[in-house]
């Protein structure tokens, strides 16, 4: 029977020594044979997610999700994402509750191809940026309460699975930087700070372990070099030994 095991608790960085022991890893992708190996690549506005999933559109055998943009930006006429940014106090609950049952969409979308790469997570937006908004005083405690109780809801009752998380740990001044070049008209106003606190948020969820469970093992800065070179002729291989050809690193990650 397959099981959580206690590899999930572990962070593997570029220059780490040790890579998930073969046995639990196959065991992992044993139990991913029912339904897709799924990747989840997570990390801050502008760090590179969608560069990084583009990587893999060269694979026939995977399926890539990318984080559903224009349906925020599209609601039957209605752009949630400009509203939010607009005016946060009035709009960011709805905006919220509509990430959630877009993100549980994506999770739960059937898909012909035995790996499954999403940009972002209903994790990510209830750890990350459901409570940056709780921080910031952006969502009333109130409706904060009833998108935790829809979280809590989801996360027990309905099956949301994941094999590996890919984190794009970028540096905040970077990423302000690259929002500012691709100039999406709703992302203007956010200020560096809010990039800065978003950060963390990633950190102390992905690196610390000090603010949420990981649904799965985390990769920072994956190394090629770090991949056990037997594990070969799957599509999750591709996943893991693709995932560059760029000198043993992801290059989306800080310089």
């Amino acid at each position: 029977m397959c099981t959580k095991h206690d590899e999930n608790n572990k962070i593997l960085h570029k220059n780490y020594s040790t890579f998930p022991d073969q046995s639990s890893l196959r065991l992992k992708m044993n139990c991913a044979n029912s339904r897709p190996f799924t990747v989840l690549v997570e990390g801050n506005i502008g760090s590179g997610k969608t560069t990084f999933l583009e990587h893999f559109r060269q694979f026939e055998d995977i399926t890539l999700l990318t984080e559903p943009v224009e349906e925020w930006r599209n609601l039957k006429g209605w752009n949630l994402l400009d509203l939010m940014y607009s005016d946060p106090a009035k709009w960011a609950m709805t905006f919220q509750a509509y990430v959630s049952l877009t993100m549980l969409e994506m999770h739960r979308r059937p898909t012909s191809t035995p790996v499954k790469l999403m940009e972002r997570s209903i994790f990510s937006a209830k750890y990350c940026f459901v409570e940056q908004m709780k921080r910031l005083g952006t969502l009333h405690p109130a409706q904060f309460a009833v998108l935790d109780e829809w979280f809590k809801f989801i996360n027990t009752e309905i099956p949301v699975e994941a094999d590996l998380i890919v984190y794009l740990k970028t540096t905040p001044s970077i990423v302000y930087d690259r929002i500012k070049k691709r100039a999406r008209s709703e992302e203007q106003c956010v200020p560096l700070s809010y990039i800065e606190e978003l950060h963390k948020l990633h950190e102390d969820w992905l690196i610390n372990r000090t603010h949420a469970d990981c649904p799965a093992p985390v990769f920072v800065d994956l190394s090629i070099s770090h991949i056990p070179g037997d594990i070969t002729d799957s599509p999750e291989n591709n996943v893991l030994h693709s995932l560059y050809a760029h000198d043993g690193g992801v290059t989306s990650t800080t310089p």
